[in-house]
């Protein structure tokens, strides 16, 4: 299906334009990738190249020319060589004078030239029509199939014909073009291939900020009070001990993050009497990253589980056992606490439930997923779902600590249990979401959503007071 092409034709393309030549400056990779999709798709390709008779490795049916003459093939050039080589694109005005030069190029760091390449480049060539395109897709990804973003190309140019016809052309590969308008967004489409995971960034520091700050709290509870009190060296929990309280803690933690900005939204309606008003922009930005939030939450998780599933094979869990059984083989039977096991069991069955939702929302936040569901679907699962999660999850930890909750002897140096950190911000939020969810609440916010506003109502009455 690929090397056809047939699904991404445009519908009123004929024959004649699929054959058009289509004109590349640059044999390096991209261009030979870019080529290689073109053949493909039925255009004829001719490569412009400095060294005509050196160029290699380039697709069966393209053809090498000098710059000045493989322009003359072609109304369409394809620019496919660094900013820094642009100059000698001086001596060639005359030739691409009236011609669409495609702008391909990316730049080694974010606004690392005053204007973007693409405006450069018409700045240097004034009579020609440059557009902005194919940036965004990589020489990897035109030779092994475009696949989800990959597909994206974000176009611009102040030539609205010459940025269609470039449209086309990326529709013919079986790509999906963006119209960004004119040439100023140029800088904003090159600086996007440079943002390193955009939306991960804030998910990121955040976890990274939670777990340090967990880890030093266990270690000041776990090892620092034993040396200090008990003169115990306990340096060794530092390994899986201390980490399988740090991940679960951060897995709940950053789930009750990825719900916490919608109650917020929630209340600010309220608040508001309106669905029209902007949100604040942190808010904006915590609700775009939620996805991420929920994502890092189930690796967590899954690092908890493996922690876990190796504690029988440490070595203090086997020493302790062992000596557990020999006091009870030199004492007495431990009789059976049926109590004890109901916990025991009540714990573990629900961190097993808990962590399967989990999983569920992890799979079908997947794209290949996601988009096989309608939106009420994805909605239920990742809301109704996503809430039964989290008091799942919550329920498990409060089942871990039990009677131990808030005893008094469970403090060192005033400090409770770290797991009792993890409660803080879902119980909370779920409380708040307990609220809203009332019937005489929930309405309010109902209407308020469906479009009607508090503050219109009031002026309404005012109005008609003020005719009567």
């Amino acid at each position: 299906m690929e090397k056809t092409c047939t699904d991404a034709l445009p519908l009123t393309m004929n024959s004649s334009e699929k054959q058009e030549t289509i004109c590349i400056f640059g044999t390096g990779d991209f261009g030979r990738s870019l080529g290689f999709k073109m053949i493909q798709c039925g255009y004829s390709v001719v490569f412009g190249s400095r060294n005509p008779q050196m160029s290699s490795l380039l697709p069966n049916g393209a053809e090498v020319l000098s710059y000045s003459e493989a322009a003359q093939n072609s109304d369409i050039i394809i620019v496919a060589i660094h900013r820094e080589h642009y100059d000698f694109l001086t001596e060639l005005a005359e030739v691409l004078n009236g011609k669409i030069l495609v702008d391909v190029s990316n730049n080694l760091k974010i606004n690392q030239y005053p204007e973007s390449n693409a405006e450069y480049l018409a700045q240097l060539v004034p009579g020609t029509r440059v557009v902005k395109a194919f940036n965004t897709v990589s020489a990897w990804a035109l030779q092994s199939g475009a696949l989800d973003a990959s597909r994206q190309v974000f176009a611009c140019g102040n030539d609205s014909k010459a940025k269609q016809r470039v449209m086309d052309i990326v529709r013919t590969l079986g790509l999906t073009p963006l119209d960004q308008g004119s040439l100023v967004a140029a800088k904003e489409i090159e600086n996007y291939p440079l943002q390193l995971f955009p939306m991960w960034r804030f998910p990121i520091y955040l976890s990274a900020v939670l777990c340090i700050f967990l880890f030093f709290y266990c270690v000041v509870r776990e090892v620092i009070y034993p040396y200090v009190y008990k003169k115990k060296d306990e340096t060794f929990r530092m390994a899986i001990s201390i980490p399988n309280r740090v991940f679960p803690i951060a897995a709940l933690t950053l789930l009750a993050l990825v719900y916490l900005p919608g109650v917020i939204a929630a209340i600010l309606q309220l608040y508001r009497g309106t669905k029209y008003r902007r949100f604040p922009d942190w808010l904006d930005h915590w609700m775009l990253c939620r996805k991420q939030l929920g994502l890092i939450a189930l690796g967590f998780a899954f690092l908890h589980v493996l922690y876990t599933l190796v504690i029988p094979i440490r070595y203090y869990v086997r020493w302790k056992l062992r000596n557990i059984t020999v006091t009870q083989i030199a004492n007495k039977d431990n009789p059976l606490s049926t109590s004890s096991a109901w916990h025991s069991d009540s714990y573990l069955a629900l961190g097993i439930l808990g962590f399967f939702l989990f999983v569920l929302l992890g799979i079908t936040s997947l794209p290949s997923v996601s988009n096989t569901v309608n939106w009420r679907e994805f909605r239920f699962v990742q809301s109704k779902l996503g809430y039964l999660t989290l008091i799942l999850c919550t329920a498990h930890t409060l089942a871990y600590g039990g009677k131990r909750f808030l005893s008094p002897s469970t403090l060192r140096w005033c400090l409770p249990s770290a797991y009792v950190l993890a409660l803080i911000i879902p119980c909370t939020m779920l409380v708040i979401k307990f609220i809203l969810i009332m019937p005489c609440i929930d309405k309010t916010l109902t209407r308020i959503r469906q479009g009607w506003e508090r503050n219109s109502k009031i002026s309404s009455a005012l109005n008609g007071k003020t005719d009567i």
